[in-house]
């Protein structure tokens, strides 16, 4: 994995959110897939974390935003976590894979990757978050890759296309978008391998 790209860990991402501000507007949901790599260099969805998020004090909220992802952020029984106890356990998980694959930095995956990253970025700036393993500018967006691959770059359309179950009842969830985008960008670097497009 370390010599597949430049020492970097593949992480997909995926957050739901209360606008479309990341300084301003809240961290609703994250979840993240970590990128493992098999012995003959195939890639596959390994470790997974999710959660609910508090809204940071004075975020702001969008009701366009939560209206179009379905998600009441105060919902009583609504299980939340505070932003720094989330990103300490996905750190966690994520240096964890880091280490076990011999990777300097995690890089950040994602269907239209910068919207993530700002967020995950204003997210760990808020927090003073230690230790942050993800670059803080560069990440492979599978809206590019897939719109080279198969032409599309709505995920849905990129998952139809690539023969990957997706349904649009479960869109919107952070966890559920991150399994998907996950499997695109494992099919999309697969694909290339097995074309001769990458030799170990």
């Amino acid at each position: 994995m370390s010599e597949r790209f430049r020492g970097y860990l593949p992480v997909v991402v995926d957050v739901e959110t209360g606008g479309f501000n990341a300084q301003t507007d809240a961290l609703l949901e994250i979840a993240v897939v970590t990128i493992g790599m098999d012995e003959q260099g195939f890639v596959f969805p390994e470790a997974r974390e999710s959660a609910h998020v508090v809204p940071f004090e004075g975020a702001n909220i969008e009701k366009s935003a939560i209206d179009f992802i379905g998600i009441d952020p105060f919902h009583p029984l609504r299980i939340a976590s505070k932003e720094d106890d989330i990103l300490a356990t996905i750190f966690k998980t994520v240096r964890k894979a880091m280490k076990r694959y011999g990777c300097t930095r995690a890089i950040l995956v994602g269907h239209n990757a910068a919207f993530d990253l700002n967020f995950l970025n204003a997210a760990v700036e808020r927090c003073d978050a230690k230790r942050n393993p993800f670059h803080p500018f560069s990440c492979f967006d599978t809206a590019t890759l897939s719109g080279l691959a198969y032409g599309q770059t709505v995920l849905a359309r990129a998952c139809d296309v690539a023969g990957i179950d997706f349904d649009k009842n479960e869109a919107h969830s952070a966890r559920y978008d991150t399994d998907r985008t996950a499997e695109l960008f494992c099919g999309i670097v697969n694909s290339w391998k097995e074309m001769g497009g990458w030799i170990d």
